[in-house]
């Protein structure tokens, strides 16, 4: 059986969701075929060629890009049978299905695949008509992986890559050591199909994958687990050993502030094994959006992590959701002035102070009465349910450090400048009448690591443009986006 599996959007990396199930599906006996479109144009042979059409949604601009594509997938071939799986399929069911989406798989997704291709092989499904499947929407079995199977997708050095302080560009790879997630954080998209359950990939299937893309060209890996800690001895054993076999090579993780807490005796452990740098999604420096967002975190205890990691000689690259239904203009100010009395302008990427806040199907904000009488309809088209801030100053401001952040990044400017022109926005925004908190002398900005395709998570930038897939990935990353 000829199977095609087709990506959207996976923040600029090599998409473990295509090799993942490549590898299952190719051992299972079938043809498989992958396209990345931020990378590869869509290929109309490709499409009539394939009895079975699957697309990867792991994000929000992923499913967005990926529902527009499938009038021209049917009108190509109106026989092939339609897949979306991932994690903002199962949430976005009834939209999907409504489009003729066959088959919906969320969760861990590799096995129920497999299972799909074996009974459109048998003849046991009409192809092209939506009926009722067998395998569940959403799976948390515990699955015994395979090596992921790159083979016929592009090179390593076709992604992002990891921008060093000297200015060297470094090939980054990618893959994954763990799925779901312990937390159960409120704004979290991972949380309506994990629920709190986190899946380990085996510790020499992902060194193995290591291998493979290192003998590609690969001098960095990205591991794409939403949160590194959740199994912290695995984790920790995978990176030790990686670091014995390629000790010139470096990594970067996802970690919660909650968990570099609870785990900082294992901090010198990511260092000495090359951690160029963690991320980790701070979302807010009040604690009255961190208790809303239900983080497990406090203000306290980020700004305890930075002092930890500074005292380790370690980089934090932290993420935020600023603009939110409680944010205000004061709040908004407090952010900039943390992050500079930190010394953290370099440390953030612009984008990040221009993130709104996005509530998807099934997000657990909707649980707060106070969101739930706030929102609009859905919005099938957006995938979203839309709202708007009380004070329409701090939606205008959203607006204008969007517009500030595109513009500096089309001029390539340092982010220490695009930070001021951002914080004189949000001084010009209160009526200049905020006080400007002084940096300490100790808190200086350096340059820092970092992959030259922004993360993000949960939220989107205001008012940019919604792009066409198969072009650069300067501009596909403008779209909105959510992880």
């Amino acid at each position: 059986m000829n199977i095609l599996l087709i990506s959207t959007y996976e923040l600029g990396r090599q998409p473990f969701g295509l090799a993942s199930p490549a590898a299952w599906l190719r051992a299972s006996g079938h043809h498989v075929s992958s396209i990345d479109l931020t990378r590869e144009e869509l290929d109309d042979a490709a499409i009539l060629a394939a009895d079975l059409i699957c697309f990867y949604v792991p994000m929000h601009t992923a499913t967005r890009l990926a529902a527009g594509l499938i009038p021209k997938v049917r009108e190509t071939n109106p026989l092939a049978h339609i897949c979306f799986y991932g994690l903002y399929a199962p949430v976005n069911e009834e939209y999907l299905r409504g489009l003729g989406v066959g088959t919906i798989l969320g969760g861990e997704f590799e096995e129920g695949l497999a299972s799909l291709a074996s009974r459109l092989q048998q003849g046991a499904i009409n192809r092209n008509k939506s009926v009722e499947q067998t395998e569940p929407v959403i799976s948390l079995a515990k699955q015994k992986f395979l090596v992921p199977d790159r083979a016929g997708m592009l090179s390593p050095e076709k992604y992002a890559r990891v921008v060093m302080p000297s200015g060297e560009h470094r090939v980054a790879g990618s893959t994954e050591a763990t799925r779901g997630c312990k937390h159960l954080c409120r704004h979290c998209p991972i949380v309506p199909v994990y629920n709190g359950a986190f899946r380990v990939v085996e510790r020499e299937v992902v060194l193995e994958d290591i291998r493979r893309q290192v003998a590609a060209g690969a001098r960095h890996i990205t591991f794409g687990d939403p949160d590194f800690f959740n199994g912290p001895a695995h984790s920790i054993s995978i990176v030790q050993a990686l670091h014995r076999e390629f000790p010139e090579l470096s990594y970067d993780v996802t970690i919660k502030i909650e968990h570099l807490r609870k785990h900082d005796a294992l901090l010198p452990a990511l260092r000495d094994s090359g951690c160029l740098f963690v991320t980790s999604a701070v979302e807010s420096v009040d604690d009255a959006v961190l208790e809303k967002f239900d983080k497990g975190h406090t203000r306290a205890d980020f700004l305890s992590v930075v002092a930890r990691f500074r005292e380790l000689g370690m980089t934090l690259l932290p993420t935020f959701v600023p603009f939110t239904p409680w944010t205000s203009l004061d709040g908004y100010a407090d952010l900039l002035a943390v992050l500079a009395e930190h010394g953290l302008t370099e440390n953030v990427s612009p984008i990040q102070l221009a993130i709104r806040l996005l509530i998807p199907a099934g997000s657990r904000l909707l649980e707060l009465p106070e969101v739930s009488a706030m929102v609009g309809q859905f919005d099938s088209a957006a995938l979203v349910f839309p709202w708007t801030h009380a004070d329409a100053r701090v939606d205008a401001l959203a607006r204008e450090i969007s517009q500030i952040v595109q513009r500096g990044d089309g001029l390539k400017l340092p982010r220490t400048d695009i930070f001021s022109h951002i914080r004189r926005a949000a001084q010009a925004a209160a009526g200049n009448r905020l006080p400007v908190r002084a940096a300490p002398a100790l808190a200086k900005s350096a340059p820092v690591p970092y992959l030259d395709e922004p993360w993000y998570c949960c939220a989107e930038p205001m008012d940019v443009q919604f792009v066409s897939i198969g072009k650069p990935k300067e501009t596909v990353a403008k779209a909105d986006q959510y992880v």
